[in-house]
């Protein structure tokens, strides 16, 4: 993601968390040790997770543990000691018992806040694990 998409999801996600439905894509804002401050109804859709029990518990441990790998939780801590970038996008599947899914996951460091927006973007249903 180049500078101006970045500035462009900045003005998108720049509403208070309490407006994060408004979003046409998962939306979870965690601190840097991953315990979820924001977690919008579009992610709790696709997640099947209820949103008011999933606030201030961790996302990595509690809620998504698939995501407790190198690929997600290492990528994103690698991002978070990466004083130059202001965002990353890759690929990701999530092994979802009731719908597999892949994704495009988007980190974006918070303007003055010491949060991560997590975007999560459906790409399709699959079967079968690609993560490993």
């Amino acid at each position: 993601m180049n500078e101006a998409e970045a500035d462009a999801l900045w003005r998108l996600v720049d509403v208070p968390f309490d407006q994060l439905d408004v979003l046409p894509f998962g939306a979870i804002v965690v601190d840097p040790n991953g315990r979820i401050i924001a977690y919008n109804q579009y992610e709790a859709r696709l997640a099947r997770s209820d949103r008011d029990a999933v606030i201030g518990k961790n996302f990595f441990r509690d809620v998504a543990p698939c995501t407790a790998v190198q690929a997600f939780q290492g990528r994103m801590l690698e991002f978070i000691r990466g004083k130059n970038r202001v965002s990353e996008r890759f690929n990701y599947f999530f092994p979802l018992v009731h719908a597999p899914v892949e994704v495009t996951i988007t980190f974006l460091k918070l303007r003055g806040k010491n949060q991560i927006l997590i975007a999560v973007e459906r790409t399709q249903s699959v079967s079968g694990d690609k993560n490993g």
